[in-house]
């Protein structure tokens, strides 16, 4: 009978501190800023000038023969890329508030 009353105390322990561990979570979920409305400003020309220098220096290394480094400088120049990408997209996609 003992073992009984000291399981049901550690389970409703146990129930009582997650309900108030979960409690303190969405707590801080629902005050928190959501990332999406972070204000970030791109620079897309910059962003594709940098690229097009990572492309020429990609191909000088080529020429040089340091493949694996020209690998690389063509990544970042992709990446680069992409993000100038999805800086435009968000620029033209993006609606005006409510209010306005």
């Amino acid at each position: 009978m003992r073992t009984t009353t000291t399981a049901r105390r550690a389970l409703t322990t146990m129930l009582a501190t997650t309900l108030l561990a979960g409690g303190v979570l969405l707590g801080q979920t629902v005050t928190a800023e959501p990332a999406a409305a972070a204000k970030m400003t791109c620079n897309i020309s910059q962003l594709k000038n940098d690229a097009q220098k990572e492309r020429n220096r990609a191909a000088q290394l080529r020429g040089l023969g340091a493949h694996a480094e020209a690998r690389k400088a063509s990544a970042r120049a992709a990446a680069l890329e992409t993000r100038a990408r999805q800086c435009e997209d968000a620029e033209n996609n993006s609606k005006p508030p409510l209010w306005k």
